[in-house]
């Protein structure tokens, strides 16, 4: 039996430790480290190692955790079932669903070698024309995930697509509601210009529901080696992933303070139009109305910011990067209002 070296909030390496030998016995060969990973801003990542074996650990926040968000069976069973298609994802190793463990459910999957680019800095050492490579391939990897059939993979039952859109303007509304600790001007007006525009769905898809560059892991040949943060996967319409990606890269260029990562800013970085036009290729899917899916997109990021932001001021949240993220919320409304009033 082994003990921790290391504690990290959040996770009772000890308890832990007993919890794995006792599911998969022999796995752990020495006492164990952790670290907390970088880039999360919603459920928290760990680096695990006995000094001998890597394992990443996922569990929600601590604190202020939402009733539909950080659900870490979800995450498992979505890896669990891409591993066997052309979408690269860690090896799932092991889901605890009893909080009693570490005081929360938590999943175990294998730790994949690989970079994730979150910074035009990070880019520019590269280079343009490997930056274009990565992109394009980032670009390819989501019109991939698209073309999987569920139930080809066992996950029919993942979501339930039917409404899908209009469920997830009132969800994030109810998200926002959850977590809103002061006011922010516009709020209302893009919720309500959403929940009176809400298309009929453009196809069902296995949705991602937070995909950027940052979220992949880069590896050799500038390949994607996995895809990561899983937490908001279902079965729903596709072109919410694109004009999510699109909405990312719209924040990087806005003047808040804050920015999830500004990769996209980099040289050799396709444009909107290029990535519209390279996924549209890729997938075969219609692109020529993404409005509502842009409005919707600056809203989600409004919210999860507003949420994370609540969750960082109640020090229900571990990690760095955490100290300017209130001032992206009123930006993103105000864009999204822009967006929705442009495609009106």
């Amino acid at each position: 039996m082994t003990t921790s070296q290391t504690e990290v909030p959040g996770l009772d390496l000890t308890a832990f430790a007993a919890y794995v030998e006792d599911a998969q016995p022999g796995t752990i060969a020495a006492p164990l480290r952790a670290a907390v990973l970088p880039g999360g801003r919603s459920n928290i990542t760990y680096d695990v190692t006995d000094g001998e074996h890597h394992w990443v650990v996922r569990r929600p926040p601590l604190g202020h955790v939402l009733a539909t968000a950080h659900d870490m069976g979800r995450e498992y069973r979505v890896i669990s079932a891409l591993s066997v298609t052309s979408v690269p994802v860690p090896e799932a190793v092991l889901l605890c669903e009893d909080p009693a463990v570490i005081g929360a459910p938590f999943y175990v999957m294998s730790k994949v070698t690989g970079t994730a680019y979150r910074t035009a800095t990070q880019l520019e050492v590269v280079g343009a024309e490997r930056t274009r490579v990565m992109a394009t391939r980032m670009i390819n990897t989501l019109a991939d995930l698209h073309a999987v059939q569920p139930a080809a993979v066992g996950l029919a039952e993942f979501g339930h697509p039917e409404g899908f859109l209009g469920r997830q303007v009132r969800r994030w509304k109810q998200q926002l509601d959850a977590s809103r600790s002061r006011d922010l001007p516009g709020a209302d007006e893009l919720h309500a210009a959403l929940a009176a525009r809400v298309p009929a769905e453009s196809d069902v898809a296995i949705v991602h529901g937070d995909y950027r560059l940052d979220n992949l892991l880069i590896g050799d040949g500038d390949r994607v080696t996995a895809v990561l943060d899983w937490e908001m996967a279902t079965l729903g319409d596709p072109l919410t992933d694109i004009g999510l990606l699109l909405a990312y890269h719209a924040l990087a260029r806005l003047d808040t303070g804050y920015t999830v990562a500004d990769a996209s800013t980099a040289p050799g970085y396709p444009g909107d139009i290029e990535i519209i036009d390279a996924y549209g290729r890729r997938s075969g899917r219609d692109l020529s109305n993404l409005g509502f899916y842009l409005g919707l997109a600056f809203f989600k990021i409004a919210v999860i910011c507003e949420g994370i932001y609540y969750r960082f001021t109640q020090g229900q949240t571990v990690g760095e990067g955490f100290g300017d993220i209130g001032a992206a919320p009123e930006p993103l409304i105000q864009a999204g209002l822009a967006t929705m009033k442009e495609f009106s």
